[in-house]
């Protein structure tokens, strides 16, 4: 049984997410807290394996009291943030800091909140818990270090046949970390890229911007009809699904409405889907860190339409299970560790 703490400055949030939480049968709610401090002191008395964290809070904020966690004693964290883009770019430093996930406070009414949302809460904490915390390098390290020179592509890899090419990338729980260590190691020579990460709205703009100023790629948040052309990346606006389009001179995206796929919208699946049937052998799919299945039957279509296929390793996933079910299925030309990832697009796409 995975122990909890929730801390957040108000005490109906403390109540709704303790209520949700206690039901599961696999979570036991250790306590709750208004404030950091407070907190604090509870942990003296019991460590809980995974902390459900507000980022403004009185006395101590979030990110402060995140920060201190992952320097004294790193634990699973999921912040508990506002649906705003003040929420959303604390939130991006949240991830940088190293929070595994989040999960959005209740809007005005916490009844269809309980109703909703709680299946997406229990699994996406369940996850953190289960979540291997990793330290991966900035962008500036690595290339400090010479990491990226020094790395060697998975042996096999080799490219598709002439023509525009296309890469998709899926992750969820932990994707924010390991797109940022792929994206910022990848030339703006690369092919054009299409991105689903499992990430609420208004989110998914704060970390493309926040990917834009870290890599030599224009990284931007889908919008429909965008063109995916060499050294663009586009990533799918959450609470909205996203396919690829052929049209005379190469692809664009659709951006659009629907029911959610594999219980997410944006869907891994849906994109790569689109990305086999629209590209097929021209296309490269990668399937990151993530909890449940969505990409694993999308990127087995993409291999079957020819495409070349990556899944994460589980030795660098933060939450192996959508790669560990892509592999199951015999989705992945190649398994390959994360830090291997870029080279690997870059072999595969000379």
């Amino acid at each position: 049984m995975k122990k909890v703490l929730i801390v957040d400055d108000s005490a109906v949030i403390r109540q709704v997410l303790a209520e949700v939480l206690g039901q599961d049968p696999d979570l036991r709610v250790i306590g709750t807290a208004s404030d950091p401090i407070f907190a604090m002191k509870r942990m003296e008395q019991e460590w809980p394996d995974v902390i459900v964290l507000d980022i403004e809070m009185p006395r101590m904020d979030g990110l402060t009291f995140l920060r201190q966690i992952m320097a004294e004693r790193p634990t699973p964290v999921v912040m508990c943030s506002t649906l705003t883009e003040q929420g959303a770019e604390a939130t991006m430093q949240a991830f940088s800091a190293g929070a595994v996930d989040i999960v959005t406070k209740p809007k005005i009414g916490l009844k269809s909140f309980l109703h909703e949302e709680a299946a997406h809460l229990v699994r996406t904490v369940k996850a953190a818990a289960d979540a291997r915390l990793r330290r991966v390098p900035g962008a500036s390290a690595a290339l400090a270090a010479g990491k990226v020179a020094r790395s060697v592509a998975p042996a096999g890899v080799q490219a598709p046949p002439g023509g525009q090419q296309v890469i998709a990338l899926g992750a969820s729980t932990g994707g924010t970390q390991a797109l940022e260590a792929v994206l910022t190691r990848l030339p703006a020579t690369m092919p054009g890229i299409v991105i689903v990460q499992h990430m609420p709205e208004k989110f998914t703009a704060a970390f493309a911007g926040r990917l834009n100023t870290l890599s030599a790629l224009e990284i931007l948040e889908a919008r429909d009809g965008d063109e995916v052309r060499p050294g663009r990346a586009l990533l799918a606006p959450g609470g909205r699904h996203m396919r690829l389009k052929r049209y005379s001179r190469g692809y664009t995206v659709e951006v659009f409405d629907g029911p959610p796929v594999r219980r997410h919208k944006p869907s891994v699946d849906v994109l790569f889907g689109s990305v086999a049937r629209v590209a097929g052998p021209q296309a490269t799919g990668v399937l990151m860190t993530g909890m449940g299945d969505d990409g694993a039957q999308g990127l087995l279509e993409m291999r079957q339409a020819g495409a070349l296929t990556f899944a994460e390793s589980e030795e660098t996933c933060v939450v192996f299970g959508m790669p560990r079910e892509a592999i199951r299925r015999d989705a992945a030309c190649h398994v390959v560790p994360l830090h291997e990832i870029p080279v690997a697009l870059q072999q595969a796409c000379r």
